[in-house]
Order: structure tokens, then C-alpha cells, then sequence
């Protein structure tokens, strides 16, 4: 399953993004992963979510980004849930298309069984047609 949050920027996507995965990390049985642009939220999140800052990374584009969830994905047989803030920016998608890339990331959450939840910074009437029925929250 593959969620997306929108709304523009200072709407308060993070926070609930952090707010979820902190109650989520209660109930959830496998392990959660989370995904950001920087270390800052470290202090904010459950101690039991892992915390991976993308920029440590070096990726340059979307297909990295691409395999390098799957490469978490290959290395947590016990991974249950991802959640990425600041998608566009973590993933290489600003001012480009979003439909394919998140198609993608559907096929991994089928294939895998990981929910993947993404704070996108987007208006609603921006999101394309065809990720519309994705939208679990727009702010």
C-alpha cells in the first residue's frame, strides 16, 4: 500500500507524518523505517523507528532512490513500514513527474508486503489523476 500526505509547504505534513509513525510504532509488529532529507526530527521519532538520512547517501536521481529502498527492503525481512518525508526532495521529483516513480514504489509495497506512507508537497488539484485514489491526507 502506498499513501500519500500533501498539502503545500508549512502545512504540517511532517508533523503528521511523525505523529503516525510514533503511534503506529505501538501496534506494528514488524519493524518501521524513516526516511528524510536531514537528522533533524532523531529526537522526535520513537526510539524503535530507524532514522535514515537520504543525504548520507549520495543519491542522485530517482532510479537511485529506487534502489535504495530496495536495498533496505533486501536487508529487513522483518520491515513493515517506510515512511518518507520530504519525498520530492529525498527522491529527486521536484518540478518532475510523480506518476511512474510512485507506481514503482506500489509494485515493491505488492511484491514485499511494506506500506509505504509519502509526504509530498503538492496541492491536491496538482496531484496527478491517476495517484488521486492514494491520498490518505491532504492538508
Amino acid at each position: 500500500m502506498v499513501q500519500l500526505i500533501i498539502g503545500n509547504k508549512g502545512k504540517g505534513k511532517t508533523k503528521y507524518l511523525l505523529e503516525k509513525v510514533n503511534s503506529e510504532v505501538k501496534d506494528i509488529l514488524g519493524n518501521i523505517c524513516y526516511l528524510d532529507k536531514s537528522s533533524k526530527h532523531m529526537f522526535e521519532l520513537n526510539n524503535k523507528v530507524r532514522l535514515i538520512n537520504v543525504s548520507d547517501f549520495n543519491i542522485e536521481n530517482t532510479d537511485q532512490f529506487i534502489g535504495f529502498i530496495s536495498g533496505i527492503i533486501s536487508q529487513d525481512h522483518d520491515l513493515e513500514q517506510m515512511y518518507f518525508d520530504s519525498f520530492l526532495k529525498v527522491a529527486h521529483l521536484e518540478g518532475k513527474d510523480l506518476v511512474e516513480p510512485i507506481k514503482k514504489i506500489q509494485k515493491i509495497s505488492d511484491k514485499f508486503g511494506v506500506n509505504f506512507y509519502l509526504s509530498v508537497s503538492i496541492d491536491k488539484a496538482d496531484v496527478p489523476e491517476e495517484l488521486k485514489e492514494l491520498i490518505a491526507v491532504a492538508l
